[in-house]
């Protein structure tokens, strides 16, 4: 399965380009396998991209801005929805893809990892080691903070 993300390469949109990065660093930072679709410069991924993202996604004036994100020919969602798959830590859901292996397969609510972060410290476990992955994550996070 791969992952197509619809993009627009020649944006005049200071706001569209920072959650196309966004989106393309998270993927890549979770090492999904997506395609890059460029909207500006080829018709046929514009017209598939606006007859596919279902009516009731659109905007109100029926023209779905990029980035838009498909598993395959499925509608996974826009920004704003990645966006809160990721807050919510079910990106893979989102996505439509199954959690890599050793990954909880439910997403932990943000006061629940707070509290088990919290327990850890109190308990000195803190200092466990961290993955790569996990670390790109955190300055992924800390990045779209400033």
């Amino acid at each position: 399965m791969v992952i197509k993300v619809f993009l627009a390469s020649s944006s005049g949109s200071t706001a569209i380009k920072k959650k196309q990065q966004d989106v393309l660093g998270f993927l890549e930072a979770l090492k999904v396998d997506y395609a890059p679709l460029d909207i500006a410069c080829n018709e046929d991924n514009r017209m598939w991209m606006r007859e596919n993202v279902p009516v009731e996604k659109k905007p109100t004036n029926g023209i779905p801005l990029p980035p838009q994100i498909f598993n395959e020919e499925s509608y996974c969602g826009d920004y704003e929805t990645f966006f809160d798959a990721k807050e919510d830590n079910a990106v893979y859901a989102f996505l439509g893809l199954p959690p890599p292996p050793g990954s909880k397969k439910a997403p932990v609510k943000q006061e629940e990892a707070q509290e088990e972060v919290e327990d850890d410290e109190a308990k000195g476990e803190d200092d466990q080691p961290v993955s790569e992955e996990e670390e790109e994550l955190r300055q992924l996070e800390e990045e779209e903070d400033e």
